[in-house]
């Protein structure tokens, strides 16, 4: 019984942790949303696959030592630019090298809207159907729901820290 309380507390312990890592993430990219009126509607524009390429990626697959001697990974991207020459570029990633040379052969065209960003001079492809607004309603909507769940996981335990200790106290009253 007394091993199973520790690993309830330590679990507990490593949950309350992990919400106040995500409850924290939440709040930084909340912050750095841009407003939709920030981005610039540059249209939709057609995009086709040019060239799949190795790429290094975090390793987040693994953990404790293989993360440590592997902190990388290969991963394949499929480079796609738009057919109008206008000079915008999308990636996507492939799950191996020859599905991305597969994509890469089809050439089936994909279909992109453009938002820049005048401040930065940079852009971001979204799905045709997307806006500035929705799109970052969508972040915000994303952000949001992940605060709230750690925040409710965080009350959730000082409740039962409460319940616990008000549980001891009124056991140690009745002998």
């Amino acid at each position: 019984m007394a091993k199973l309380k520790s690993i309830v507390f330590v679990a507990g312990v490593m949950l309350l942790i992990l919400a106040a890592a995500v409850g924290y993430l939440s709040i930084k990219y909340l912050a750095a949303i841009l407003p939709a009126d920030s981005y610039e509607d540059k249209g939709v524009y057609t995009f086709s696959p040019y060239q799949v390429l190795p790429v290094q990626v975090q390793n987040t697959g693994a953990s404790g030592r293989d993360r440590r001697m592997n902190p990388t990974k290969t991963a394949y991207m499929v480079y796609y630019r738009d057919t109008s020459g206008s000079g915008y570029q999308w990636s996507q990633q492939a799950l191996t090298r020859e599905r991305g040379q597969e994509i890469v052969d089809a050439g089936a065209a994909v279909e992109r809207r453009v938002l820049s960003v005048p401040a930065d001079r940079s852009y971001i492809t979204v799905e045709p159907g997307q806006t500035a607004e929705s799109y970052t309603a969508g972040l915000r909507q994303k952000y949001i729901t992940a605060l709230v769940l750690a925040g409710a996981y965080v009350i959730l335990y000082a409740a039962a820290w409460c319940v616990v200790v008000w549980l001891k106290k009124r056991k140690g009253i009745m002998e």
